[in-house]
C-alpha cells in the first residue's frame, strides 16, 4: 500500500525527528556521562588559564533544574531547565613563589547553572552562582603583590560572561593586607529566618595594630544584573574605641558606584580615624555623629559625602555636610565642606594644640607628654599627615563658653589646606564686647627635620577691660576697651615649641575710660587709701591710657613701653617674659600724682612662672622708708607718718607722647629669621 506522504514530506519529519533526536541524545549523554573523569582535564585548563593550582578533588556533576526566582520575576524562560554544574570540594592555590599558605580559597560545594542560548553569542551566562561553606584567604604584601589577581591574558577572549546572582552560603573570609596593615577573619552564616538579610557574619582581627571587632547583616543573593535592586547591608564595627554603625543598601553591586547609608561614628578623637579612612581630621575629645553617607565610585575620581550629620564632641554640638574625594584627577585626596555648632565649649577645643589634661590625652589615646610645670602645649603636631591630603572646610560657632566667663561668639574661620600649607583664613570672632581678627597660617615646609614654619598676624579691637576678666570683683566698675595688634612668625612642633622660638611685636592701647581706684591703690600699696576706700566706697578714676609695646626675640618678650596712665597715679612697667621657659621678670613702679596716706610707693616685683608666679615688694625701699618713719617717731610721733605720705608731682604723662613712642603696626621676620635691631 503506499504510503499517505509524500517522498519529500517523509524526508521534513525525519529532519525534524533527527533535530529533536540529537539533543534529547545529547541531553541523555549529558546526564549519564561520569563528569568525575573530566576532573583532570578540567584541572589543568584551569590552572594554566589561572596560573596557578587549581582542583576539584570532589563529586563533578551535571544536572537540569529550573530556576527558582519568585513567579513575579519569571519569564517564560525560567520554566526552561538549565545545565546545573557541581562541584564539590574546589581549591584554588596562591600564585608561584607565594608563601604559605598554600591556597587561596576552597569551597565545599561550588555549583553554577549556564543558560544554553547565549552560547550561540559567545556569552556565558550564569543566573547563579553559588559558594557553600567557602574558606577564602585575601593576601597583599608591602610591596603591593596580591593574591587575588590572576594572570590576564594574552589576547581579549571572543567570550563574555554575564553574572547575574551571587549567594554565599556560609564560610570564613581572612584578609591580610601589609600596606593598611589589616589582619582580620569574617565568618559569614546563612540567616533563615530574616525576611529583610540573607546572611549574617562577624568580625575580628587587628587594623594598625589595634583590636578589630563587630559584625553585621546582608542580603542573601548579591544581584549584579538587576541594578535597580538595593542589596541590603547593615554592620557594627569597633576598630581601637572608634565605633562605626551603618544601615542601608547598595545599588549597582557590579560597578560600586552607589553606596547609600545612614552611618554612626564615636570614638575617643577624630584624629583616632585616619589609621581607618586616610582621612586627616583634627584631634577632639570624645565624639558621636550621625548622617546619612553616600559614596560615588568612578573610573577616575571616587566620592564620599556625609550630609546633614549632626552629633557633639566632647560637650559641643556639630552639625553640617563633609565631602571627600579622591582618584586620578585629583594630585591629593580633597576634604570639603562646612561644619557648625551653636555652643562650643572652650575645653574642647584644647585637644586641637595639645591643651588638654594628660588625663584627657590618655582618653583619646595620646601619650601623657605635658610636664607638671608648663603651661604651654608641648604636645608635637602631627605635620607627617598633612601631605596626605587638601582641604577647604569652613567652620563657625555662634557662641563659644568657658565656664560662663569670657565668652566667645560668632567665631568665623576657613581651614584651608594646600600641599602640606595650613591656612586658617580668616579666625575670626567676637569676645569681650569686641572683636578679633587674624590671618594665621602654619607651613609643613620644615625649616629642620623637627619644625614647622608659623606666621600670625592678628588684632583685636574694642575689647571690654571689665569682660575680659569677669570674675575680678574691682573689675565690674571699670570702663575703657582695649586694641591691639600682634605679628609673630616661629618655628617649632608645638605650641610650646613655636612661641618659645618666635619672633615678632606686640602692641596695644587702652582708649580713655575709667577704672577702678581701688585697684590701682592695691597695686601701688597704698595701705591708707586701700582702708579708706574700704570704708567709704569704691570710685572709679579717670583713665587717660595704657600703652604696650613688646618686642619679642627668640620667644623672650621683652617690655619697651608699658605706661599705665591715670588721674590719680601713673604705673611703669618694665621685664621680659619669657615663652621659651616660661619665666616672668616684671618690675611695675607706681608713682602717685596726689595725696597719699600711708603710701609704700615701693617697686612691685611679678617673677616666677607661668604655672607658679610670684608677686613680692623691695624689701629694702621698704625698710628704707621705715626706717625713716621710726627716726622720726623717736622726736615727734605725729611727723612719723610723714615719710609715708605721699604729695606726687601732680603732672599727667602726655597720652599723645606714649603713643608716638609706641610707633606704627607690630611687624615680624619670616619664620626662623631673627628681627632687625
Amino acid at each position: 500500500m503506499p504510503s499517505p506522504f509524500s517522498r519529500r514530506t517523509r524526508i521534513a519529519l525525519a529532519a525534524a525527528g533527527v533535530l529533536v533526536a540529537v539533543p534529547a541524545i545529547a541531553v541523555i549523554v549529558l546526564l549519564n556521562y561520569d563528569w568525575n573523569r573530566a576532573r583532570p582535564w578540567l584541572n589543568d585548563k584551569v590552572s594554566e588559564a589561572i596560573d596557578r593550582p587549581f582542583a576539584i578533588r570532589g563529586e563533578l556533576s551535571l544536572t537540569w533544574e529550573r530556576q527558582g526566582r519568585g513567579d513575579a520575576d519569571r519569564t517564560w524562560r525560567d520554566y526552561l531547565p538549565l545545565p546545573h554544574l557541581v562541584a564539590r570540594d574546589v581549591h584554588v592555590g596562591n600564585p608561584s613563589g607565594w608563601a604559605a599558605p598554600a591556597e587561596m580559597a576552597s569551597v565545599g560545594r561550588f555549583s553554577f547553572a549556564i543558560d544554553l542560548l547565549p552560547l550561540l553569542e559567545h556569552k556565558l551566562s550564569i543566573p547563579v552562582l553559588r559558594f557553600d561553606t567557602p574558606v577564602v584567604w585575601l593576601q597583599r604584601k608591602a610591596d603591593g603583590a596580591n593574591n587575588w589577581t590572576f594572570k590576564p591574558a594574552d589576547k581579549p577572549s571572543p567570550w563574555k560572561l554575564d553574572l547575574q546572582r551571587v549567594v554565599l552560603d556560609k564560610g570564613t573570609v581572612h584578609y591580610s593586607d601589609a600596606l593598611t596593615r589589616v589582619d582580620a577573619v569574617a565568618d559569614v552564616d546563612t540567616l533563615n529566618a530574616d525576611p529583610a538579610y540573607g546572611v549574617a557574619w562577624t568580625l575580628r582581627g587587628k587594623w594598625n595594630q589595634q583590636d578589630v571587632t563587630g559584625g553585621g547583616k546582608a542580603g542573601a543573593v548579591l544581584s549584579l544584573q538587576q541594578q535597580a535592586t538595593p542589596y541590603p547591608l547593615a554592620a557594627n564595627i569597633n576598630v581601637g574605641g572608634n565605633s562605626i554603625a551603618v544601615t542601608g543598601t547598595l545599588t549597582r553591586p557590579s560597578a560600586l558606584t552607589a553606596l547609600d547609608m545612614r552611618l554612626k561614628l564615636s570614638g575617643p578623637s577624630m584624629a583616632r580615624l585616619y589609621a581607618l579612612t586616610g582621612v586627616l581630621l583634627p584631634e577632639t575629645p570624645a565624639y558621636a555623629t550621625e548622617g546619612h553617607l553616600t559614596g560615588h565610585l568612578g573610573a577616575r575620581e571616587n566620592r564620599w559625602i556625609y550630609d546633614r550629620f549632626t552629633g557633639r564632641v566632647g560637650h559641643s554640638d556639630i552639625a553640617g555636610k563633609l565631602e571627600y574625594r579622591y582618584g586620578q584627577s585629583l594630585p591629593r585626596p580633597l576634604l570639603t565642606g562646612a561644619v557648625q555648632s551653636k555652643l562650643l565649649q572652650f575645653s574642647d577645643l584644647g585637644p586641637l594644640i595639645g591643651a588638654d589634661s594628660n588625663a584627657s590625652k590618655q582618653a583619646r589615646g595620646v601619650a601623657p607628654v605635658q610636664p607638671g610645670d608648663r603651661v604651654l602645649p608641648v604636645e608635637p603636631f602631627k605635620t607627617e599627615r598633612w601631605t596626605a591630603l587638601d582641604a577647604d572646610v569652613g567652620f563657625k560657632a555662634l557662641r563659644i563658653t568657658r565656664d560662663k566667663d569670657l565668652p566667645i561668639a560668632n567665631l568665623d574661620t576657613v581651614i584651608d589646606m594646600r600641599d602640606g600649607v595650613l591656612s586658617l583664613k580668616p579666625l575670626d570672632f567676637d569676645i569681650a564686647g569686641g572683636r578679633f581678627t587674624s590671618r594665621g597660617r602654619r607651613t609643613a615646609a620644615a625649616v629642620n627635620r623637627d619644625a614647622i614654619g608659623a606666621e600670625l598676624s592678628a588684632a583685636a579691637r574694642h575689647l571690654k577691660l571689665r569682660q575680659l576678666f569677669p570674675r575680678i570683683e574691682e573689675m565690674q566698675a571699670t570702663v575703657g576697651e582695649v586694641n591691639a595688634d600682634i605679628s609673630l612668625s616661629a618655628t617649632g612642633n608645638s605650641v610650646a615649641g613655636l612661641l618659645g622660638t618666635s619672633n615678632g611685636e606686640l602692641k596695644g592701647v587702652i582708649n580713655e575710660g575709667s577704672v577702678s581706684k581701688l585697684l590701682l591703690e592695691e597695686m601701688g600699696l597704698n595701705i591708707g587709701n586701700v582702708v579708706l576706700t574700704k570704708l567709704v566706697g569704691d570710685k572709679q578714676v579717670k583713665l587717660n591710657c595704657m600703652v604696650t609695646d613688646f618686642g619679642v626675640n627668640n620667644g623672650l618678650m621683652r617690655s619697651r613701653l608699658f605706661v599705665v596712665d591715670t588721674s590719680d597715679a601713673k604705673i611703669d612697667i618694665a621685664g621680659t617674659v619669657n615663652l621659651g621657659n616660661e619665666k616672668m621678670d616684671l618690675t611695675l613702679r607706681p608713682d602717685a600724682k596726689g595725696v597719699r596716706v600711708i603710701s609704700l610707693r615701693a617697686p612691685i616685683y611679678v617673677r616666677g612662672t607661668f604655672k607658679e608666679p610670684a608677686v613680692s615688694v623691695d624689701k629694702g625701699v621698704l625698710a628704707l622708708r621705715a626706717g625713716g618713719a621710726l627716726a622720726l617717731a623717736a622726736v615727734a610721733p605725729v611727723a612719723a607718718i610723714l615719710p609715708l605720705i605721699n604729695a606726687g608731682p601732680g603732672e599727667t604723662t602726655g597720652c599723645a607722647t606714649l603713643l608716638a613712642q609706641q610707633g606704627g603696626k607690630p611687624v615680624a621676620p619670616p619664620p626662623g629669621k631673627s628681627p632687625r635691631r
